[in-house]
């Protein structure tokens, strides 16, 4: 069994640049939590409720201004990974430079319990 959350914006100070760490913006994170036969009960007791996920994500965010992408996404899966009964989760965090001419760019990060 697979939950997936697509395209959670956060909005974080996260960047290289001055002007992002100053000014801030939006961050899309796309997680692929893989929770086994959790949520086949039809209880949210049972599952892996993708609201607390979410919030758990704009918390890690919320801690630490990051430099990069690939930071942010490490420590948003090490937080899913350990605080959740998941067997591995997958997160890619997107953003939209501006002055480059791409749609987005992104950093991903798999973690696994041991």
């Amino acid at each position: 069994m697979k939950v997936e959350v697509h395209g959670l914006e956060v909005f974080g100070r996260h960047g290289v640049e001055d002007d992002e760490r100053r000014d801030g913006q939006i961050f899309l994170c796309d997680l692929e939590l893989e929770v086994g036969d959790a949520g086949s009960s039809d209880r949210i007791e049972d599952a892996v409720d993708y609201r607390e996920v979410a919030a758990r994500v704009k918390e890690v965010s919320d801690s630490k201004d990051f430099a990069l992408l690939e930071a942010l996404a490490a420590a948003v899966a090490d937080a899913i990974v350990t605080g959740f009964p998941v067997e591995s989760v997958l997160v890619r965090v997107r953003k939209r430079p501006a002055g480059m001419a791409v749609e987005w760019t992104a950093a991903s990060a798999f973690r696994a319990r041991p």
